[in-house]
């Protein structure tokens, strides 16, 4: 829907921090594959995934109304360059969804700051009114968005970050056979969520984390 399209900016600045913080962090472990490919930038552009950042995001806006996946390029890492393979991989696994968690708390103190400046400050252009309404909507959309985010990556199906944690729990030949699974488990992943007990899983975590957040806006709004 055309009103709902204020979420896809913050949507695509959010995927863009995920694969980010993953090459950083990367980067501070001694890998520095992801900076010499240019992908330590702001940038959206080299970050950008044709399927996963525009066409299914959009494919779902337009036809569900909402948005249910979506990602961004991965970021290429080399754990040969790791000294200790397994903690080096889960810390960078990991460092993905807590950027997006990070970035929930920030689009709700942004909605905070506006929604104050909205009900105290007199604003007579509607252009200004328009483009706070649109701001705060994004910011709003934002907190779930980026929730939504960490916790679908954190599920622990391959090729997803939660996966990179557990195979790096696990010995080394199950490691290897649990993550030959790769792109195959999207499939799984899609099937689980039309599960009603994981669905419903999913959506409890979901609250549980932006319980804080919410409370946080009714202190103050």
């Amino acid at each position: 829907m055309v009103e709902q399209l204020y979420i896809l900016p913050i949507l695509l600045f959010s995927v863009v921090i995920h694969e980010l913080a993953h090459g950083w962090m990367a980067l501070k472990l001694g890998d520095p594959t992801a900076k010499a490919m240019g992908r330590l930038t702001l940038n959206p552009i080299p970050h950008i995934d044709l399927v996963g950042s525009i066409l299914v995001p959009m494919f779902s806006l337009f036809v569900a109304g909402q948005i249910f996946i979506a990602w961004a390029k991965p970021v290429p890492v080399n754990p040969m360059n790791f000294s200790n393979y397994r903690r080096d991989d889960i810390l960078v696994s990991i460092v993905g969804p807590i950027s997006n968690i990070l970035l929930a708390f920030c689009c709700t103190l942004l909605f905070i700051f506006l929604a104050l400046i909205a009900q105290h400050m007199p604003i007579s252009s509607l252009i200004v009114q328009d483009s706070i309404t649109f701001l705060l909507n994004m910011f709003a959309g934002g907190i779930t968005l980026n929730i939504v985010l960490a916790v679908f990556n954190m599920i622990p199906i391959p090729p997803l970050d939660g996966s990179h944690v557990v195979a790096s729990l696990l010995p080394d030949e199950l490691s290897e056979r649990y993550r030959s699974i790769g792109f195959v488990g999207i499939f799984i992943i899609l099937i689980l969520m039309r599960w009603q007990p994981f669905n419903n899983l999913f959506t409890t975590i979901i609250s549980a984390l932006s319980f804080p957040l919410r409370i946080l806006i009714q202190m103050f709004v």
